[in-house]
Order: structure tokens, then sequence, then C-alpha cells
């Protein structure tokens, strides 16, 4: 399971350090690609072809079903750590993320996220965070 909150730096050449409790997780190969609320998601391989697999079950006629497929696939890309346990975001989805240099990584269970410092302080802010529990509920968690 991914969890905790990490701040690191992107280099101009679009490398990101991987803290060392996410590397461990990862395994060999795992896949980066969009993720919602403007960051970057990464996802174990096993997890990526699950997702895969609900992605392919999608009914093609649905345009919001092709659009959210389009989303988190076109810009996918498969990743290596390098040896120095980095690896390199593409300039898309630095664009996309808004990544110019102070990022922070989250754990988010069976993902990592990838945030500019800036969105993440903007959707990090847990002010309402009591009326979004009561609407947990709703969704079979209570605590």
């Amino acid at each position: 399971m991914f969890m905790g909150e990490y701040s690191h730096s992107i280099d101009t050449k679009g490398r990101l350090i991987i803290p060392a409790k996410f590397r461990e997780l990862l395994g060999e190969e795992f896949v980066l690609t969009k993720g919602l609320d403007g960051c970057l998601s990464i996802y174990p391989m096993e997890e990526w072809k699950a997702f895969e697999e609900k992605l392919k079950a999608l009914p093609l006629t649905n345009k919001n079903a092709r659009t959210f497929s389009r989303f988190f696939v076109a810009g996918a890309t498969v990743c290596e750590l390098d040896k120095q346990g980095r690896i390199l975001v593409p300039a898309t989805l630095r664009e996309f993320a808004g990544l110019e240099k102070d990022v922070v990584l989250t754990g988010n269970i069976t993902r990592i996220e990838i945030w500019s410092k800036t969105k993440w302080m903007e959707n990090s802010s847990y002010d309402d965070m009591d009326a979004i529990a009561e609407g947990m509920q709703d969704m079979g968690i209570v605590i």
C-alpha cells in the first residue's frame, strides 16, 4: 500500500526522484499517466493492468467512456527507475500537471500521485472534511 507525503524537486530535464519507500512497491516497470484534479498518477504494473481491464469493459458507443479512457491512456507511459531512483517525466505530462520545480508525491493506497507544490496546497485543504466524511457513508465507509 502506498501512503505518505514526500516533497522533492524535478530537475530541468524532467527527472524526478521516487521516494525509497515507494520504489520498493513499484517493481521494475510501472505506468505514469494523467491523474484527476491536475496531478499525475503512477500505477504498479499489476494495478495498471486491472485498470486497463476496467477501461476495456467500457462501452465504445458511450462518448464519456471514450473520453475517460482516452484521458488516462493517451498520455500513459511505461517507466523504469534509473540507478539514482529517478524517473523521466515526459514534457507533455509535466505541462499537464504544471510541474516545474517543487513537487509533492503522495501515496494513495494503490497508486502514487505527483503534484506541483502549488496544486497540492490548493487540493489538500481539508476544511470540509466533516461534510465529506458524512457523504462517505453513502459509499459504505463509516469511521
